[in-house]
């Protein structure tokens, strides 16, 4: 809970302990509390904004507030009711109070952990058309492949602007970008409404940090379904020790994607064969391919930008959660510009003519990897289609760690604690598709050793956490390939 939301709830209470246990003559003390409690509701509605979880406490303090100030007031005639009736409307107020003080709580204004690295975050948001492509996932034989692609890099904010909020700042703009989430999670718009308070820890459109050298950069790839918004922690906490990172919105592949114009397009991707997660993943490996183009031209000077000349293009990562992890593995095979890569917790789509990768790769695995791993061992000689393709896969795996890769698990994580999802409310891991591990201690390992890996592939510099176990992360499990 923000700060004046707490007092609120402080002071709502307090309210009614004035009328269940304070005398009506202390008039001071009641008029105290009236008055206190009247600045601290209008305060949290100016500074902090209205939100739907607290509106029980908003009527309560609203109707105490005068209650209060009139039962002290001598023209208030007093009232008398029963016991039973006044201890009986006094707990079912105090029931509900505490129901709307837990959904603030269990659905919390949330911001997004703060990066690790040394420099502030900058964010910059480009919308790019592949005219070259054909867009297959519409009906409309013209329309042309178009992606939301945001860059996040290393910036002194010397203007001092405020944190960009996490969601589209502009009503209009957030309206529909939050119908389109509230369609696909079936939810009614208003239980979304509060998402407008977040904010990241970036500064929009602020003046890359100068540097004497040219900043690697690393492509990040969301998960299918889900959104660029999802990955955003991970960004910054890049671009906070020297990276250029940029992520992609896989159109029509996200819960939403929000264009300039307004257009917002939702998800419509459908896969349920081997062959339709083939020809999806095509898709987004031309999109990562397409937006290497456009980081080159950025750099060249060719689109007009901040960015002339700051990208180190001879040293390009990639990196994706699940679907998106599969597409880094994916692109850095086949495309000579990508140095390294890192898949975190995807299966792949394509096994076949993968096995001799020959660069630099790396596995993160969630928890669930050593009960999957066991599972999968009694059906490994099974002649099932799946079982077979989940058989290359391992092997791809075993052969990336024989060749200057590494593949590891970590414990008390599942799926989705490779994403910012863990932060939006701690019921989510009542769905099991986070772990029992702490969200930011989760998220923190995570990063530290994606960090490690690029540092050492793309900046030539540390790589220690990939050569073995490490005392300070005893979470994180080294996949010997020899029981793979």
């Amino acid at each position: 809970m923000r700060l004046f939301e707490i007092l609120l709830a402080l002071s709502c209470f307090a309210l009614l302990v004035d009328l269940l246990l304070i005398k009506r003559s202390a008039k001071k003390t009641g008029l105290g509390v009236g008055i206190g409690s009247s600045v601290i509701l209008v305060a949290h509605l100016l500074v902090e904004g209205y939100r739907w979880q607290l509106l029980l406490v908003y009527i309560m303090t609203a109707l105490f507030i005068i209650i209060v100030l009139l039962r002290h007031s001598e023209k208030m005639v007093n009232l008398k009711i029963g016991k039973v009736l006044k201890y009986s409307l006094s707990s079912l107020i105090v029931i509900l109070l505490l129901a709307s003080t837990l959904l603030s709580v269990y659905l919390p204004v949330f911001d997004l952990p703060k990066p690790e690295g040394p420099e502030k975050v900058g964010t910059q948001t480009f919308h790019f058309t592949d005219q070259n492509r054909d867009e297959i996932l519409t009906e409309d034989q013209s329309d042309k492949r178009e992606l939301m692609v945001q860059v996040w890099y290393p910036t002194e904010n010397i203007n001092n602007k405020k944190r960009d909020t996490l969601f589209p700042n502009n009503k209009e703009m957030f309206k529909t970008y939050i119908q389109s989430f509230s369609s696909s999670l079936k939810l009614p718009e208003f239980v979304l409404d509060y998402w407008k308070y977040s904010h990241s820890n970036s500064y929009e459109n602020v003046e890359i940090l100068s540097s004497t050298t040219p900043y690697p950069v690393v492509l990040l790839s969301h998960g299918m379904g889900t959104s660029r918004v999802l990955q955003a922690s991970q960004a910054e906490n890049l671009a906070s020790h020297g990276f250029i990172v940029v992520t992609i919105d896989h159109t029509y592949s996200t819960f939403a994607t929000l264009f300039p114009d307004g257009r917002v397009t939702g998800y419509t991707t459908k896969m349920t064969t081997i062959d339709d997660r083939r020809e999806i993943g095509n898709i987004w490996t031309k999109d990562v391919e397409f937006v290497i183009d456009q980081i080159e031209n950025l750099n060249s000077g060719a689109i007009d930008s901040q960015f002339k000349g700051k990208i180190d293009v001879d040293n390009i990562g990639a990196m994706g959660h699940s679907f998106g992890g599969a597409t880094a593995f994916n692109a850095t095979y086949l495309d000579h510009r990508i140095k390294a890569g890192i898949n975190m917790d995807g299966s792949l789509y394509e096994v076949e003519n993968r096995d001799d990768i020959n660069k630099p790769f790396m596995f993160i695995r969630s928890g669930s990897f050593e009960d999957w791993l066991a599972h999968f061992e009694n059906d490994r000689n099974s002649d099932d289609e799946i079982n077979k393709f989940l058989s290359d896969e391992l092997h791809i795996i075993k052969n990336v760690i024989q060749n200057r890769g590494s593949a590891i698990y970590v414990k008390g994580t599942e799926h989705f604690n490779f994403t910012d999802l863990q932060f939006y409310s701690e019921l989510i891991k009542l769905t099991g598709i986070t772990g029992d591990i702490n969200g930011k201690r989760g998220t923190s390992i995570v990063n530290q050793y994606v960090l490690d890996f690029f540092n050492k592939q793309l900046k030539g510099k540390g790589g220690n956490l990939i050569e073995g176990p490490n005392t300070l992360y005893p979470e994180v499990k080294i996949i010997d390939p020899e029981e793979l």
